[in-house]
């Protein structure tokens, strides 16, 4: 029980996939405008990485290594992240519209999101077993919520600082990504999981 906690606190924090990894930074960038659309997100992003990797750890360990299909890993794994989407998009259309509006071009973009099939590729290169692969997959969710999170706060407040011209918008904005990751790399060495 143990190694699985640190499995999700690693992926949550030492290992987070858009500040260690630097997977995921075209919706980091691009949703963390205003807090309720980047918290939005980072579940949305965290539910298809939960069923993402639920899905790719069966299919590899149940059809792909049985038959001898390893080949098919990738296209396998990018087919399931994608169904998982579709799945979200019909949600947050039918249930939650004004959230699906906020997140705009970014919902259907978290298919070809690499912090997703980045954690489906790293399940498999560190032969993570089933209940290891669902604590990553929810560490790696909890993790890039939070850094979402965490800059959206961050650009909302710098909208009402004195930034200088030459610095707004994405320079300021890249900046702040920048020292986050620095900051994040105080906690590497602490779980290396």
């Amino acid at each position: 029980m143990t190694h699985i906690i640190l499995i999700f606190i690693a992926a949550a924090v030492t290992n987070n996939f858009v500040l260690a990894y630097f997977l995921g930074v075209c919706p980091f960038l691009g949703v963390s405008k205003r807090i309720e659309s980047a918290f939005g997100m980072g579940l949305a992003t965290t539910f298809v990485m939960c069923v993402a990797a639920i899905l790719t750890w069966l299919i590899y360990h149940f059809l792909l290594i049985p038959f001898n299909l390893l080949f098919l890993r990738n296209v396998t794994f990018i087919l399931v992240i994608a169904s998982a989407v579709q799945v979200v998009e019909m949600f947050l259309k039918k249930f939650n519209p004004v959230l699906y509006r906020a997140l705009g071009i970014y919902l259907p973009l978290i298919t070809t999101n690499c912090a997703i099939l980045g954690l489906a590729l790293f399940m498999v290169m560190r032969q993570y077993n089933f209940f290891e692969s669902v604590a990553f997959a929810v560490g790696g969710g909890v993790g890039f919520t939070f850094a979402l999170t965490v800059m959206a706060g961050i650009r909302e407040e710098l909208e009402m600082a004195d930034v200088p011209a030459s610095l707004k918008g994405a320079g300021i904005t890249l900046i702040t990504a920048g020292l986050l990751a620095l900051i994040f790399m105080g906690f590497a060495g602490i779980i290396a999981t």
